[in-house]
């Protein structure tokens, strides 16, 4: 049997696992399953490693996917650069290989929708999900500046010194942070929405719920939106193919 499975904390409402199962069952995939494998902290993720069987491959969330870098035996190149893992094949040799798709589940979602005035952008949140979407941004030729709760190093806005302006000037808002996610639906990131117009596109890395507040917010002032379903489906087909490289 081989063993695939989510290394991450506070994972039981997982898309992953959901997706997967489904997937084995609509292609007729037998003999592989897919479990959680919930931590409380990253030092425990050697435990995994030697006491399960047959694993051969892992998807990695918050907060695991830069902390887990240490753990590995090779970085892909990508994954790399962008200073993050989301995806780990281990090989017939027992080697642990990290890569990350986010970046690849992201371009492909967001690039359909990209016109010619798409040139710039705001990354709210600095985590492990955000260096992928810096990454993706600087491939696609969309510059991009980051929005946090305190100004350091690398970070463009708090989210106090954020203006109605800066919000007009940069037409791709990206939140990249855990606010809106269920159960906490109500919360989103405080940035000046009415300043928001039909020109822009706000992108929402939750999936959960469809619809966040954050993208409600963008709906109200004919923004196009995009929550993170496509994205992480994309990046799960992503994954697979990793996993199953001969």
């Amino acid at each position: 049997m081989n063993k695939l499975g989510l290394l991450g904390k506070d994972i039981s409402y997982s898309f992953s696992r959901t997706y997967f199962k489904k997937k084995f069952e609509n292609e007729n995939i037998k003999n592989t399953s897919y479990e959680n494998f919930d931590i409380e902290n990253i030092d425990l993720f050697p435990s995994i490693i030697r006491n399960t069987k047959d694993l051969k491959g892992l998807n990695v969330t918050i907060p695991y996917k830069e902390q887990v870098i240490p753990f590995l035996d090779k970085v892909n190149k990508k994954a790399k650069a962008i200073g993050a893992v989301n995806t780990i094949r281990i090989t017939k040799k027992g080697k642990l290989v990290g890569y990350n798709t986010d970046c690849y589940g992201f371009k492909k979602t967001l690039k359909p929708f990209i016109k010619s005035h798409h040139k710039k952008a705001l990354i709210l949140g600095t985590g492990g999900a955000s260096k992928a979407i810096a990454y993706t941004l600087d491939e696609m030729g969309i510059t991009y500046l980051y929005v946090s709760r305190k100004l350091s190093d690398g970070v463009g806005f708090s989210y106090e010194t954020l203006t109605e302006d800066d919000i007009s000037d940069n037409q791709i808002i990206i939140n990249s942070t855990p606010l809106g996610t269920f159960p906490n639906i109500e919360d989103c990131p405080n940035i000046p929405y009415h300043a928001i117009n039909e020109k822009h596109i706000l992108f929402d890395l939750i999936y959960n719920p469809e619809e966040t507040k954050f993208l409600k917010l963008g709906n109200k002032n004919q923004a196009t939106t995009i929550n993170g379903l496509r994205m992480l489906e994309f990046q799960a087909e992503k994954a697979w193919s990793i996993w199953n490289l001969k």
